[in-house]
């Protein structure tokens, strides 16, 4: 099988896939015309990517194409929607930089409560300002809002429980109960999370739910010098009404994502969030850019290539439907013979019946299997009265409706 890696990947991965039998060409520098023209040439099975941009017409290039791999956890980058209409999957890396990208964020919270980035600022600069610099409020007992509770999520929990903050979450799966479990109170809303919080924190995922997730209406609750951090994703934040949050109520910033960042690893970029004034911190997307996160995700990566390169399977598939257009299952037992589904299927075709899922199953022996199919509208009786007839071929069928 054929693997393009159009990214940055570490050595042990390349030497995973290439150990699993995969013809693997590493071209770490394609981007958008010339990955278009790489996805032509060479017709690979699978794309691996980090930060670069998988469009629809580069999905459209490629007809071999069956599965794009993010090596990472977001997938915003990629057309997704594309890639379902083409039939191919893709999948993600997911957890592997839950630490990284929390330890991060924990740097953003203490370097802005002690203004490390300006300290260090002035002494390059030959200015001695320990009077300014000596205010800092300090951690323990502050609270930490946590906005998104998955892995990365439930990592700063952890990490922030171990400074003495008081943890409050928010997540749209987060009981009242796991909250607990994870050592902090439970929110009911973003909302609830902002008014009460000295540093919110956001873990969640790009999405058409979470876009301006924080707006002006979250941020007018949040207390005068409140600190946020975002290291998700830029949409998840109005800039511009983080940008006016900054100058009404003193609020304190740290980023590492920002709309419209430059595609490569290096360019001439400045953020225009930066010319709010105040305290505002920035890194450079690099929330999951530790070498234990990366090798993480390189042994992830290999292992969703591997299985899917010797059974099919998609591991971390983010664009599955999750409730097809079924609306009856056929379950028919049959002897393990050539032709057998070819005949049912034939049957349904001929009633313009479609299968929206399909699975068989072989017994011990190789003698008989098990085919379930689940379709958009439940045959005739006469379909169904010719499966059974085919007694040299046909065990049994069931029928049932699918609600």
């Amino acid at each position: 099988m054929k693997v393009l890696i159009a990214d940055k990947f570490e050595k042990s991965g390349l030497d995973g896939l290439k150990a699993t039998g995969c013809n693997v060409i590493f071209e770490p520098d394609l981007k958008d015309d010339t990955l278009t023209a790489a996805l032509k040439a060479h017709d690979p099975s699978v794309l691996v990517v980090r930060s670069t941009k998988v469009t629809s017409d580069m999905i459209r290039a490629c007809d071999g194409l069956a599965l794009i791999l993010r090596a990472g956890a977001g997938y915003n980058t990629i057309d997704v929607e594309a890639a379902s209409a083409r039939g191919v999957a893709v999948a993600n890396c997911p957890g592997k930089n839950a630490v990284a990208v929390a330890e991060l964020a924990m740097g953003l919270i203490l370097s802005l409560d002690r203004r490390i980035a300006d300290n260090t600022a002035e002494l390059r600069a030959g200015n001695w300002n320990k009077k300014e610099y000596s205010k800092a409020a300090g951690l323990k007992g502050r609270t930490l809002g946590v906005v998104g509770v998955g892995e990365i999520g439930k990592a700063v929990i952890a990490r922030a429980l171990a400074f003495e903050m008081d943890v409050i979450a928010w997540s749209r799966s987060l009981t009242p109960e796991a909250a607990e479990e994870l050592g902090a109170r439970y929110a009911k809303s973003v909302a609830d999370v902002a008014e009460q919080c000295d540093v919110m924190t956001l873990h969640v995922a790009a999405a058409a739910e979470t876009k301006n997730l924080i707006n002006a209406q979250i941020l007018s609750k949040m207390k005068a010098g409140a600190f946020l951090i975002n290291t998700s994703r830029a949409d998840v934040v109005d800039y511009d009404a983080l940008a006016n949050a900054i100058k009404e109520k003193n609020l304190r910033v740290g980023l590492d994502v920002y709309p419209n960042e430059p595609a490569g690893g290096t360019d001439s970029f400045k953020p225009a969030i930066l010319a709010a004034g105040g305290v505002v911190y920035g890194t450079h997307h690099v929330g999951a850019s530790t070498d234990q996160a990366q090798e993480a995700i390189a042994a992830e990566a290999v292992r969703v290539v591997a299985t899917f390169n010797a059974t099919g399977q998609v591991l971390n598939c983010v664009n599955i439907e999750t409730k097809s257009a079924a609306k009856c299952q056929i379950v028919v037992r049959h002897y393990d013979k050539v032709g057998v589904l070819a005949f049912v299927l034939d049957q349904l075709r001929a009633e313009q019946i479609n299968v929206q899922e399909m699975s068989n199953t072989i017994y011990k022996g190789s003698k008989a299997a098990v085919a379930t199919l689940r379709l958009d509208k439940q045959p005739t009786s006469k379909t169904i009265a010719d499966l059974v007839a085919k007694k040299d071929d046909i065990i049994q069928v069931q029928v049932k409706s699918v609600e």
